[in-house]
């Protein structure tokens, strides 16, 4: 019997660099990734859109969206450039982590510039990873840990909301146990009334059988005396 094929994850890549898309693209394709690319953070929350759209201020709109664009697309992990013209990565990070929609989702950060400075307030703001260009596959690996831990915590939540309902239609039947013995409970009951009526009956024909020997000088104790058939003379 063959083995289960492992879920392929969709991850979402934001370069202004048509090159470093490109590489990104590749490895994370090597590594059995779905891969979406988009060339600016703006474009990211635009694929993002369908899903974040209730997060969205009048005085902080996003890019126009379909809708139908999108929509039913998972995204189980965004991986993006520091520095990019208009919306670098930092601001697109902390856009995501503001959205209840999209809080969950990972994020992974890319620079060509090794500041100290810079990673510190990636990590602070929610990044999973703060990677240097040029981007090897190595770093990819290290990618899957985070989907699968936010995958992980997902579950006991769906887990948690099956129970309550299945305990909701748990309580409204009786217990099996309790069920049960109220059956055997009313079994028991109604083969005791089936018996008495006996047990009354055969008391009353005992009665009338001694009524009748003593109307007939008979002691109750006595029997009477059997004749063989013979006659004698």
């Amino acid at each position: 019997m063959g083995t289960a094929a492992e879920p392929r994850f969709h991850v979402l890549a934001v370069d202004d660099s048509l090159v470093d898309r490109k590489l990104i693209e590749r490895l994370l394709k090597i590594s059995s990734y779905q891969v979406t690319t988009v060339d600016s953070g703006s474009k990211a929350l635009e694929f993002l859109g369908s899903r974040g759209n209730d997060d969205r201020s009048s005085s902080d709109p996003l890019p126009s969206v379909s809708p139908n664009d999108h929509q039913g697309v998972e995204v189980n992990l965004i991986i993006t450039d520091y520095c990019m013209p208009g919306m670098t990565g930092f601001d697109l990070l902390k856009k995501i982590k503001e959205s209840s929609s999209l809080r969950d989702i990972p994020v992974v950060i890319m620079s060509s510039e090794n500041v100290p400075s810079r990673i510190t307030r990636c990590l602070e703001e929610g990044a999973e990873e703060f990677l240097l260009k040029p981007v090897r596959l190595s770093d990819v690996n290290k990618l899957r840990p985070h989907i699968m831990r936010t995958k992980k915590l997902e579950n006991p939540k769906q887990e948690s909301r099956e129970e309550s309902e299945g305990h909701g239609e748990i309580r409204s039947q009786p217990p099996p146990c309790q069920h049960e013995l109220e059956t055997q409970q009313g079994q028991h009951h109604q083969s005791q009334q089936q018996i008495q009526p006996h047990q009354q009956q055969k008391s009353s024909n005992n009665n009338k059988r001694k009524a009748i020997d003593v109307e007939e000088g008979l002691s109750p104790d006595r029997t009477r005396t059997r004749y063989s058939g013979v006659a004698t003379f």
